[in-house]
């Protein structure tokens, strides 16, 4: 894979799958993507498309359903998908590397004989129960509970901003919980909760700022009873998986970020030969083309970056710093541009029905999400030994 890495060409295998993804964007994406953020309202037919193209079975074996293909073609997908629509394309990611992806590396041969096919063909949607209204940066401070009591988990707790939690396609949550204590620190493990479990609750979905289409929701468990078999992995390894997760995940939203940069790119292009001001198109002004220039700088490093950590990542290599640089360079070129695209579009800007608006709103998340940007910095320094 790294032999493309310098010359921005892709093997045809992935060109094709990326070439497909942009069509399906453009074609059935974008033309609902203005009246699902309006509504905020979860786009099923758009999912269901994706199910049907194979997208949430992308990285993972023929014999779990899965299309055999890696985690770059997953990331392929989520650039293309980002630069029409930043919810429809968080769905995705958080529906494969937070959610199926768990399974996929930590769980036994039951486990995965019974949830992957179901999550891989996108028919079922699982999420990733970490973060807690104390617990989110620090993840370490989770304070739900699991007690083992016969067979049986015991789990008392709540988390927070857990996506696609809720919808009528949601049917498990990997939830991290204290199982006890071990030298006087927290043992974390993760437990598989089906969402149709007595005692576990969606509570109504959040009003946010962006990703208005996509499902975000907080959970209660109340006495939530599983069997010890729901056990996800080893006990008491919860926060090293779940930090191996974040660090896959992290490149996966780095790409998500790339789209959303190249989005802003090819819509301020778009505009600035097509909007007149003072007898000519704007783009001939070079104040609006130097800025257009940046943009697109912007994006292809973040896309370099990205590029950079899959290859570590496939090859079997440390990716971990790459990861984070990828995810920290990604995200705030997706807040830059959008903050850039808005001006260049003047007043259309602010109307929500133009793109780069939801991106506007949109792209402020990519800087905290699976990771704030205060995050990726302290990672990135302890990587370099400080």
């Amino acid at each position: 894979m790294t032999d493309f890495l310098s010359t921005g060409t892709l093997p045809e295998d992935y060109r094709d799958l990326a070439l497909t993804v942009r069509d399906f964007a453009r074609q059935v994406v974008a033309p609902v993507a203005a009246e699902h953020d309006a509504n905020h309202t979860f786009p099923y037919e758009v999912v269901a498309g994706m199910a049907d193209m194979g997208l949430f079975g992308l990285p993972f074996p023929e014999e779990y359903g899965g299309m055999g293909g890696d985690y770059f073609a997953l990331c392929l997908a989520l650039e293309e998908l980002g630069k029409v629509d930043q919810s429809v394309a968080i769905t995705l990611e958080a529906g494969v590397s937070l959610g199926a992806m768990p399974v996929y590396r930590f769980g036994d041969d039951k486990q995965k004989q019974e949830w992957l096919p179901q999550l891989t063909s996108g028919r079922s949607l699982a999420a990733f129960g970490l973060t807690e209204p104390d617990a989110g940066s620090d993840a370490g401070g989770t304070t739900t509970k699991a007690v083992l009591d016969d067979g049986t988990w015991i789990i008392n707790g709540r988390k927070q901003f857990i996506t696609n939690s809720g919808t009528d396609i949601t049917k498990l949550v990997t939830v991290t919980a204290v199982t006890g204590t071990t030298g006087g620190k927290k043992e974390i493990s993760t437990i598989l909760v089906p969402t149709d479990t007595p005692g576990f609750v969606a509570e109504p979905a959040y009003n946010k700022v962006g990703w208005n289409a996509s499902d975000t929701h907080p959970l209660t468990l109340t006495d939530v009873r599983v069997p010890a078999e729901n056990l996800l992995g080893e006990r008491g390894r919860g926060y090293a998986n779940f930090l191996r997760i974040l660090d896959e995940g992290r490149i996966a939203i780095a790409a998500l970020s790339v789209g959303a940069a190249q989005g802003c790119v090819d819509e301020s292009v778009r505009y600035a030969k097509e909007r007149l001001a003072f007898g000519q198109a704007i783009g001939r002004n070079q104040a609006i083309a130097f800025k257009i220039a940046r943009m697109e700088t912007r994006a292809h490093a973040a896309r370099t970056a990205y590029y950079d950590a899959a290859a570590l990542m496939l090859a079997g290599k440390p990716f971990k710093k790459q990861a984070s640089i990828a995810k920290l360079v990604a995200s705030e070129a997706a807040m830059d541009n959008a903050r850039d695209a808005t001006q260049i579009f003047g007043g259309n800007g602010f109307m929500n029905e133009y793109a780069v608006a939801r991106h506007y709103r949109d792209s402020k998340i990519l800087e905290i999400g699976e990771g704030t940007t205060e995050v990726q910095l302290m990672l990135i320094g302890r990587e370099l030994g400080l």
